[in-house]
């Protein structure tokens, strides 16, 4: 496979899971799908919802970081197998910018997963339930033991909405993370060694 076909197979991929990854983190602003928890938090009622959702990983390093490069990307193999050196040099850098994307969506995800969600639950030695973290401390262990999750009182079912948004947001990043790498090796060969075609631009 050529240089610029390659680009168009990684491409592909990398906008859908960019499109993934900017629906997840939406979605996680509405823990238990409601939306009564932001507008609770932004009308200064305190924390409802998880730091790391705000810290936006999915919608920016994993969401535009890598639609960017993606586009880019597709660019560089419109014309099939004369895709140009200098685009290909250029969709290194691309790439490198999609790795550092998908490195802040990866590490955000895996952070929020270890630390577990913002929820109501009653802390040992309290009478009355408080929001806060129940598992900050727990070093992920919650996530093997389903009785732990019951520790949440609101939102309904907010652990298992924070496994699943945010283990989806790890997968992805950690599959743009492979193709973006990938892309800034084929990007290398399109440029030090030409494409495959018999016509060539510089």
């Amino acid at each position: 496979m050529c240089t610029g076909k390659c680009s168009k197979v990684i491409a592909i991929p990398l906008y859908i899971l960019a499109g993934v990854s900017i629906i997840c983190n939406i979605i996680a602003f509405f823990p238990g799908w409601k939306t009564n928890y932001a507008e609770e938090e932004r009308e200064g009622k305190g924390d409802r919802i998880t730091d790391e959702v705000k810290y936006m990983g999915g919608f920016i390093g994993g969401g535009l970081m890598c639609l960017i490069p993606a586009i880019h990307i597709h660019l560089t193999s419109s014309n099939g197998c004369c895709a140009n050196r200098c685009g290909m040099f250029l969709s290194i850098g691309f790439a490198a910018a999609g790795v550092v994307g998908a490195l802040y969506s990866l590490a955000t995800s895996a952070l929020v997963l270890a630390n577990g969600p913002v929820c109501l639950f009653l802390a040992p030695g309290e009478t009355v339930p408080n929001w806060g973290r129940p598992f900050m401390n727990n070093s992920g262990n919650y996530l093997g033991d389903s009785e732990l999750w019951k520790t949440c009182k609101e939102p309904e079912d907010v652990v298992q909405f924070n496994i699943g948004l945010f283990a989806t947001l790890l997968v992805a990043a950690s599959l743009e993370l492979v193709l973006c790498g990938i892309q800034m090796v084929n990007g290398l060969f399109g440029c030090i060694c030409g494409t495959c075609g018999g016509k060539e631009e510089m």
